[in-house]
């Protein structure tokens, strides 16, 4: 309910509060927002035009998954980077410096001749990704307008919705993008992002002013650092292992499903919506009934079974269990997101980077390793390897629960009483402003 004011009641949700104000945030929120969209596009666009890569460039699949490989290589290798510029630089221009990387690099990529040179150019648009998306919250949320009796509060709230609605709408959309273009030629997905990225980077140039530097600049080791913390560093390990479970699906599954363009992006547009469905939606209903590490577990176990099911089912079992694997993906986006925000004592963007750090390089791994692992075996055994990690990464959560629960040291000792800990309470995963991949 809220007050009479316009503002949030007591006890309401913030978020539910500044949502009715999501459409009205000023220019610069929208055109951030926009470029948002068109970078988390980036991630799946190559999805459905894989198998075209690998014929137009006479390639095999494992050389073609070398551009997941460049990709999140350097994006691992850039979370240690991208705070120190960013808190050096501000926020436009480290938001204008990663789109002119991704326009550049995404350009080039169109143009390659050989599998190595498109590699090596998707390697500088990961770059460019990086600093651009783990930049942009920050920049959503200080562009906001305050709404109501909320004020700054409720108008941050509205403008992370934003931020959310613009990570799923790109991860879903991505593939069916790729696959419109792809089908006249690959190289056109490579073109069509740099001119959107272009776009992007006139309107955020147009719209948006300066943001206020941090207070404290960001060191390039602080993230291996907060890696120190127990809880921090149990949940990049979990992630580790879940992460090349989540790659493995994305980019081995086109050249097993086999499909034309257009019904691969299909395939993976409908994986992109039930993973931004389950991972705004679905994730905190299942988290606030069940907790955070049961939820978390249980959907690691059932991704394992789905992907197992999708490596030695049949074709149209193939199809359904990728669609569904996005439901899977989608919570452990969430809840991962959230354990790594709040089970440390670390700054929230200093978490995120070491957090994501470890995670990226199982990213980067399994579109080589699955590919590899088929040409020495058969197309079924690297959905095998992939169930395996995911139970990997529950186990992780499991024997390191006490370590991933969150320590309510400091209101105790206000209260006079003696410490406890408690499981991360439902947060708005976007909040975390390098995933996701992610989510």
């Amino acid at each position: 309910m809220h007050s009479s004011t316009g503002g949030p009641a007591e006890g309401e949700d913030p978020f539910d509060a500044g949502a009715g104000g999501i459409l009205r945030q000023p220019r610069a929120v929208w055109a951030t927002a926009g470029a948002s969209v068109v970078a988390f596009m980036g991630i799946g666009l190559v999805d459905p035009i894989l198998p075209s890569i690998a014929k137009g460039l006479n390639a095999t699949a494992s050389q073609v998954s070398l551009l997941f490989t460049s990709y999140f290589l350097i994006t691992a290798v850039a979370m240690l980077v991208t705070g120190f510029v960013s808190s050096r630089i501000g926020g436009r221009k480290a938001l204008l410096l990663g789109l002119a990387l991704v326009v550049v690099f995404a350009g080039l990529a169109g143009t390659s001749g050989s599998v190595a040179q498109l590699v090596g150019f998707r390697a500088g648009w990961g770059l460019g990704n990086a600093l651009f998306v783990s930049t942009a919250l920050a920049v959503i949320v200080g562009a906001a307008n305050p709404i109501g009796a909320g004020g700054r509060r409720a108008g941050s709230a509205a403008a992370i919705l934003l931020y959310e609605s613009a990570l799923g709408l790109g991860m879903a959309c991505g593939p069916l993008v790729g696959a419109l273009l792809g089908n006249a030629s690959w190289r056109y997905p490579f073109f069509g992002t740099a001119f959107l990225m272009a776009v992007g980077f006139l309107c955020i140039t147009a719209f948006l002013k300066e943001q206020p530097r941090p207070a404290r600049k960001t060191s390039l080791l602080d993230p291996v650092k907060a890696l120190g913390h127990g809880g921090l560093a149990s949940a990049a390990a979990s992630a580790f292992f879940y992460n090349y479970t989540f790659f493995t699906v994305l980019a081995f599954t086109p050249f097993v499903l086999n499909m034309t363009p257009y019904k691969s992006g299909a395939v993976f547009f409908a994986w992109g919506v039930l993973l931004a469905l389950f991972s705004v939606v679905v994730a905190p209903l299942m988290q606030a009934r069940f907790g955070s590490l049961k939820v978390l577990g249980g959907s690691l176990v059932l991704l394992a079974a789905d992907v197992v099911v999708l490596g030695y089912g049949d074709h149209t079992t193939a199809v359904v269990c990728t669609v569904l694997s996005g439901a899977f993906i989608g919570v452990n986006n969430t809840v991962y997101t959230e354990l790594a925000l709040g089970v440390s004592d670390a700054p929230r963007p200093v978490a995120s980077a070491g957090y994501n750090f470890v995670r990226w390089f199982a990213a980067a791994a399994a579109p080589f390793l699955a590919p590899k692992i088929a040409e020495w075996t058969d197309l079924h055994v690297p959905f095998l390897v992939a169930g395996a990690t995911a139970v990997v990464g529950a186990l992780v959560v499991a024997v390191r629960r006490r370590a991933l629960t969150v320590p309510q040291a400091l209101d105790s000792a206000r209260a006079g009483g003696t410490p406890t800990a408690e499981e991360p309470q439902p947060r708005h995963a976007a909040e975390d402003s390098v995933t996701a991949f992610v989510n």
